[in-house]
């Protein structure tokens, strides 16, 4: 391994054989196919719903299409596998025979639902927990050599809210997003993304803090995701709503991609693209 390197960070990941460039940032859109999404706006509520929202998605500029069946706002209702995968599978499927090319990631902590999903046609699995709610999702991840993101989250989409504690937030997330790479390392998962968890398990505190610090994740050589769309660190703190949390969302993601973020998760891809545009510009360089 040359000196550039082994000091460089990763700038591709392998989608079924192809080989896609992060080396500029790209927005990965959220299709929510759950009734109960914290932004009403956001709800999908049939396949031909999905296909038209996609579609306007990958106009806009989107690369990734992050597919949730699973609520995961604080408090959200536990529901079966079962109901996930009904949910999940026909939508999968009719994208990518609508939009063959679509490059779709599945928003799961579930092994047996990873596994189906990506039987149907995606290709990445984005597990909010990390492999903590599912002890099989490593083993299921490298069995299917497919693109992992990890997220950091404390507690579980039910108890998450109450009363998050850390002693240094961003040193006990590194801590344990480093543990869990390690163990995917040592299965041969080779297409990790890193995910520092806004707005799970953290306070608003903790969530400014991580991000201020955003930038102590370039330590891993990892892509790392954010996602703060419309979240309740920006309706809060601004005491609105998360309708009207849009503008506070483009601020946030243009900081954070001034500090190393390499993928955008949003709810609203042309505004989060023309952040992504304009960054580059001012770094000298232009994103098409």
């Amino acid at each position: 391994m040359s000196e550039k390197n082994f000091f460089e960070p990763k700038q591709s990941i392998n989608i079924k054989g192809k080989l896609m460039d992060l080396s500029s940032p790209k927005v990965m859109a959220i299709l929510n196919v759950t009734p109960d999404s914290f932004y009403s706006n956001s709800r999908t509520k049939s396949v031909d719903d999905a296909l038209v929202k996609t579609e306007a998605f990958l106009k806009e500029g989107a690369t990734f299409i992050d597919i949730g069946g699973y609520s995961s706002r604080p408090g959200a209702i536990d529901i079966s596998e079962t109901e996930e995968s009904d949910r999940l599978i026909p939508v999968i499927e009719s994208l990518v025979k609508e939009f063959p090319k679509v490059v779709i990631s599945v928003d799961t902590f579930r092994a047996k639902v990873a596994e189906e999903t990506i039987l149907a046609g995606a290709q990445i699995i984005n597990d909010i927990s990390a492999g903590d709610l599912d002890n099989r999702m490593f083993e299921t991840v490298a069995r299917l050599q497919v693109p992992y993101i990890i997220m950091h989250m404390q507690g579980t989409p039910q108890n998450m809210h109450q009363n998050p504690t850390y002693q240094n937030v961003t040193l006990d997330v590194i801590d344990h997003l480093a543990k869990k790479i390690a163990a995917l390392k040592a299965l041969h998962v080779h297409d990790v993304i890193m995910d520092p968890g806004f707005g799970f398990g953290k306070t608003i505190e903790h969530n400014y803090e991580l991000l201020q610090n955003l930038d102590a994740f370039k330590i891993f050589k990892l892509p790392v995701l954010v996602g703060f769309s419309r979240k309740g660190m920006i309706y809060k703190a601004l005491q609105s709503t998360a309708a009207e949390a849009l503008n506070g969302t483009t601020i946030l993601n243009t900081f954070a991609l001034q500090k190393g973020a390499g993928i955008l998760r949003v709810h609203d891809v042309r505004e989060a693209m023309e952040c992504v545009q304009l960054i580059s510009r001012i770094n000298g360089s232009f994103v098409h």
